[in-house]
């Protein structure tokens, strides 16, 4: 390959590629929807396309650990896969939990084949999987389980499924204890692949058997295996990382030690505070997941030239909504930053971490010469902005990541989801 058979150039951006250790101004040349070269100054041939990206960062297109798009059979809880990836300049996003073993191919057939978006899943654990957004907590017991069926789904969609979603937080655990847990990984040894588990609070605490919040890390810990993951270490909800002292389990630091995975799993239960407990003992995520799902979108009336409209071939929602999210992945990148981490490391959770966490490294969340050409252009802003969480702690932003475009196999597409936040608003 010569520079002089490239189809696309993107011109003197910031290269930032943790897989490569690349942090730098450089072109990179796009050709056949691989990433052919990343070099200074690329000569373009006649036919080359050229972009000017200078002054933004150019990365690996971006990978959000932790969505929510089965769209319609989750209910409200669900969004549409591209509104919260391509469109809003993410080029990979991976459902968690939504799917289930008896939901999956209508996952597949509806979500993850029309998308424009790279989708994939962490199945749930539970027969019911996410409908309905998981309101009615009884189905979600080790009755509503079946080992068998989630093994078997998982080695028939192994393109898709990159792990097991399951829960251990206190009001499962109220009514369950640790035996959902212990189900989810004999499914996830028996089809090698690791269980992602939400930590905190999700289902009402049945009072009668209330654990004490600080005695459940402690059985959950020793279960989990090497690249497995834990999610919501900043939650303001008991029974995670932050104990009723004020400090971080002992037992965590452990658990990273022997490679268990964190990812930040931000959601509307994100608490500065706690963020700040967590990483100030020395407790960096691995991963940076949105989970950015219905409940936290704001929908009102729209006119019609403002509704969201159907993709391609498909019927309008017809109810005339227009969404607004409070918080995205981006605005989770710029929490982080606030908050001291360096901005390689908080690009490295978005790229190249989640494409090891999803057993692809190498093939996304890089810009490798021969790595697909999956690429997230953003603006790194600088001004004064304010975030609250929603127990009205503030954090201050001296800078803000916002997206521009995505290239997803070297097509481009624009950033105009209404699910990125205008401006950075108070989070819910």
């Amino acid at each position: 390959m010569t520079t002089s058979e490239l189809e696309l150039i993107l011109r003197g951006g910031r290269v930032i590629d943790p897989a490569q250790g690349i942090d730098g101004v450089m072109d990179v040349g796009i050709l056949g929807g691989r990433v052919a070269t990343v070099a200074p100054a690329l000569a373009p041939a006649p036919r080359t396309k050229m972009i000017n990206v200078r002054g933004k960062l150019v990365l690996p297109g971006l990978i959000d650990t932790h969505a929510h798009i089965y769209e319609h059979v989750t209910g409200m809880f669900g969004l549409n896969a591209d509104l919260v990836g391509i469109r809003s300049g993410v080029t990979t996003v991976v459902d968690q939990g939504g799917a289930s073993p008896l939901t999956f191919n209508g996952f597949r057939n509806f979500v993850a084949q029309p998308a424009k978006s790279r989708v994939l899943s962490f199945i749930s654990i539970y027969l019911a999987g996410g409908l309905m957004g998981h309101s009615h907590a009884g189905l979600y017991g080790p009755h509503g389980i079946d080992v068998g069926a989630t093994v078997r789904a998982i080695e028939e969609n192994r393109d898709l499924v990159k792990g097991i979603k399951t829960h251990a937080e206190i009001g499962g655990y109220s009514r369950w204890g640790i035996e959902v847990l212990k189900l989810a990984k004999e499914a996830s040894r028996r089809a090698r692949v690791p269980v992602y588990v939400h930590l905190g609070g999700m289902w009402p605490v049945v009072k009668e058997s209330e654990p004490d919040p600080d005695s459940i890390l402690n059985q959950v810990l020793p279960l989990l295996d090497e690249g497995d993951v834990l999610a919501h270490p900043f939650t303001r909800h008991p029974g995670a990382f932050v104990a009723a002292s004020g400090k971080v389990h002992p037992i965590v630091t452990e658990a990273v030690m022997r490679g268990v995975r964190i990812d930040v799993g931000r959601g509307v239960h994100f608490s500065i505070e706690k963020a700040r407990i967590v990483l100030e003992a020395g407790i960096m995520p691995f991963t940076l997941g949105a989970d950015l799902h219905g409940y936290a979108v704001k929908r009102v009336k729209a006119d019609a030239a403002d509704a969201v409209p159907a993709p391609k071939g498909r019927r309008s929602r017809g109810n005339g909504e227009q969404l607004t999210a409070t918080f995205n992945l981006h605005q989770a990148m710029s929490e982080l930053l606030a908050l001291g981490i360096p901005l390689g490391e908080v690009v490295s959770m978005v790229t190249s971490n989640a494409a090891v966490l999803l057993g692809l490294d190498g093939q996304i969340g890089t810009l490798a010469p021969g790595a697909v050409a999956d690429v997230s252009v953003v603006r790194l802003e600088r001004g004064d902005w304010t975030v609250r969480d929603a127990s009205g702690v503030e954090l201050r932003l001296a800078e803000r990541i916002r997206p521009d475009f995505a290239l997803r196999e070297g097509v481009m597409y624009k950033s105009n989801s209404p699910l990125v936040p205008e401006v950075i608003t108070a989070a819910a």
